[in-house]
This record gives C-alpha cells, sequence and structure tokens, in this order.
C-alpha cells in the first residue's frame, strides 16, 4: 500500500486541511466497518469526523452532511448500491468527494473529486470471498489519512489527551502532580532542628512513610524515610534524641506542580523512591505539596 501514497492521496489530505466542515464517512458492510474506525480515529486525533451508514443516508440522514464537507466513500467493488444512490445528494449540497474502491473503473471511481486505490491482488480468505486482505488495505489508507492529517495540523500529545479523557491513555497525558498531590497541612514537613522522635510522630502522623527536612531559611534540604529510620535502629544507632540534620539525606528528589504525573511516576521508578516534594516552579525553596506513589497508581497511570 505504500505505492498508492501519490498525488491523488497528497490531494485529499489538501482537499480535507482546506476543508471547512466535516470528514464524513460512508460504507456497506465491511466497509462500513472500516468506515466506522476510520472515522473514529480521524476524530480522535484532531480531524472532526463521524459515520453515516448509506442506507440511512438514504432514508433521510443525508441531512447530516452540510456543504463544506468531505465524504469519504468506501467500496470494494466501487458498485455497491445504497452509496450509489447518495452520490447525486452528496455533489448537490456541496460537498467534496473522496472515492476509496478496489476497482479504479468502478461507477465510484469515476464519480468521485480524487480517488484512492485500495485493490489488492487477492483476499486472504481461502475461498477468495470474504473481505479480508482488501479491508486490511481499506484501513492501511484511512489510518494513513489520519495520521498525515495530524502531522499536518500539529496535533500534540497534549490535544490527545483533551480528546481522551478517560481510561489510562487520558490519564497518562492529562493529569497533572498538582491533582494528585497532598498540601497544607498534609505536608510532612519538620525543622532540621527537630528531634528524631519528633520526627518518628509527623512521619507517622502524615502517613506519607517521608517528612521533608527545612532549614534555617525554611527551604528543604533534606529528606528522611521510615526505611531510614529503620535502617539507623538496625545498626543500633542511639537517634531518638539526635537532631534531623544528623539522619536527613541531602537533596531530595523534586517536581514542579504543573509537570504531568507521568512523569512524576518514572523519577519514582528510576530511583526507587515512593515520594516526590512538590514545588511551584524551579526558583521555589519550599515545598507547595507531596505527591505519593499510592496517589498515582490510585488514579489508574501504571
Amino acid at each position: 500500500m505504500a505505492e498508492r501514497i501519490n498525488n491523488s492521496f497528497d490531494q485529499a489530505v489538501r482537499i480535507i486541511l482546506a476543508s471547512p466542515g466535516r470528514v464524513v464517512v460512508s460504507g456497506m458492510g465491511k466497509s462500513g466497518l472500516i468506515g466506522q474506525k476510520i472515522a473514529s480515529t480521524m476524530a480522535s486525533i484532531g480531524t472532526p469526523a463521524f459515520f453515516l451508514h448509506p442506507a440511512e443516508g438514504i432514508h433521510g440522514d443525508l441531512g447530516m452532511i452540510m456543504k463544506g464537507d468531505v465524504v469519504i466513500a468506501i467500496s470494494n467493488s466501487g458498485e455497491t448500491e445504497e452509496l450509489l444512490r447518495i452520490l447525486p445528494v452528496i455533489k448537490r449540497l456541496g460537498a467534496h468527494l473522496i472515492g476509496m474502491s478496489g476497482n479504479p473503473s468502478s461507477t465510484l471511481a469515476r464519480s468521485s473529486d480524487v480517488f484512492l486505490d485500495v485493490s489488492v491482488k487477492e483476499e486472504a480468505c481461502p475461498l477468495g470471498l470474504a473481505p479480508t486482505s482488501s479491508t486490511t488495505a481499506t484501513l492501511a489508507m484511512g489510518d494513513a489519512l489520519a495520521v498525515v492529517l495530524l502531522a499536518q495540523r500539529g496535533f500534540k500529545a497534549e490535544d490527545f489527551a483533551v480528546f481522551h479523557p478517560g481510561g489510562s491513555l487520558g490519564k497518562k497525558l492529562f493529569l497533572r502532580v498538582e491533582d494528585l498531590m497532598h498540601g497544607g497541612d498534609e505536608i510532612p514537613l519538620v525543622s532540621d532542628q527537630t528531634v528524631m522522635k519528633d520526627v518518628l510522630f509527623v512521619i507517622s502522623s502524615k502517613r506519607m512513610g517521608v517528612t521533608g527536612v527545612t532549614g534555617a531559611d525554611d527551604a528543604l534540604c533534606g529528606v528522611i524515610t521510615d526505611g531510614d529510620l529503620r535502617r539507623a535502629l538496625e545498626k543500633g544507632y542511639d537517634i531518638f534524641e539526635r537532631r534531623a540534620s544528623e539522619i536527613m539525606k541531602l537533596n531530595p528528589r523534586r517536581i514542579k506542580r504543573h509537570e504531568l504525573a507521568a512523569a512524576a511516576l518514572q523519577i519514582m521508578e528510576q530511583h526507587a523512591i515512593t515520594s516526590l516534594f512538590v514545588f511551584d516552579d524551579d526558583q521555589s525553596r519550599r515545598p507547595c505539596g507531596i505527591v505519593h506513589l499510592h496517589d498515582i497508581l490510585r488514579a489508574g497511570i501504571a
């Protein structure tokens, strides 16, 4: 099918890009099922599109087509009766017609403003009857159109997220750290002069398994985890009268509030940690929140 990406394909892309309307995909039977997928893909990546069943179109649904729309009509034979019956109306309504068929000599091919050849040598079906190779070729051509349109429109991952707010894909691209972080009194923080028995109380009461340590200028300078406490006790250290500054780890990992939650998860996995302190920006010294691994996993980002 790569050989079919030719001048006709280029013309079809240009027509769709120049159109002030929508892409209307139509087809019967297996071609219709492939058309539904093509329309759905286009709509999800920046090209407004919907599927119109040609039989329903004959009985009134042609009112869904407007002047300036582009109709992609799909028929392997190019002679599907229900599809051919709506072609004159499409022209009368002032819509452009892109035909996709396995028969370059068909009525559909001759009637189209642009014809895209999706013919195959033979079907994968051993009887040579069931649409198999032909539907795959048609789907490949439709996906090629959709992806080129995406690139030409400058469609980005952030745009994709707007159309996919549900499911793991949307959450990875849409949810930000500030949507999941704990702020205000929920942030576990102690000063570097806090005695360790009080540090232990903060770690337990905030239920994050960690506390940040701030210096005299109120800036985050370290971090103490429940794991740090456990390891110190296992070594026989008398830690409870020590200060937080004596136990803390320096240079804790941080993330900005506007970053994607998926980026926070990546940092946690890379450094084998379960929480990150959140800051308003690179210049901020005191954290505005904390995000925990459990918050990210509960949100369905994995």
